[in-house]
C-alpha cells in the first residue's frame, strides 16, 4: 500500500506547476512550466503542442513533445540555444553580431535568467 501513496505523490508533485507561459506560434503552442521536484528543486518542462487534423478533416487531435530541463543545464542550454539561433540567423541574411547574440541572453542579480528571442 505504501507503494501506491508514492506513486500518488509523484503524480500530484509532477503536475503541479508553479510558474508558466504560453507562447502562440501557428498551429503550435509552446508551454514553458516550471515544476518542482520531490527534494523540492524548480525545473523547466517545456511543451510543445501542436494540432493535427485527421485525413478526413472531421476530427483534431493535439501531439504533445516534452523536454525537461534542469537548473544545471540552463547555462549551457542557452549557450547553445544562442549558438544556434546565431547560426540561423547568419546563414538565413539576418547579420547579427556575436555580441548582440550575448546582450540578448543576460542574467540578472537575482539570478533569474532572461531570453530574448526574435523569430
Amino acid at each position: 500500500m505504501e507503494d501506491s501513496e508514492k506513486k500518488i505523490n509523484v503524480e500530484t508533485s509532477d503536475k503541479e506547476i508553479i510558474y508558466s507561459r504560453a507562447i502562440k506560434a501557428g498551429k503550435r503552442i509552446y508551454y514553458l512550466d516550471v515544476k518542482k521536484n520531490l527534494k523540492d528543486d524548480l525545473f523547466l518542462a517545456i511543451t510543445e503542442s501542436k494540432k493535427v487534423q485527421s485525413k478526413d478533416g472531421n476530427q483534431a487531435t493535439f501531439e504533445k513533445h516534452k523536454i525537461f530541463l534542469y537548473k544545471e543545464d540552463f547555462e549551457k542550454f542557452i549557450e547553445g540555444l544562442s549558438d544556434v539561433i546565431g547560426y540561423i540567423q547568419t546563414h538565413n541574411g539576418e547579420a547579427t553580431t556575436s555580441q548582440e547574440k550575448k546582450d540578448d541572453l543576460e542574467e540578472s542579480t537575482d539570478g533569474d535568467i532572461k531570453l530574448s528571442i526574435d523569430f
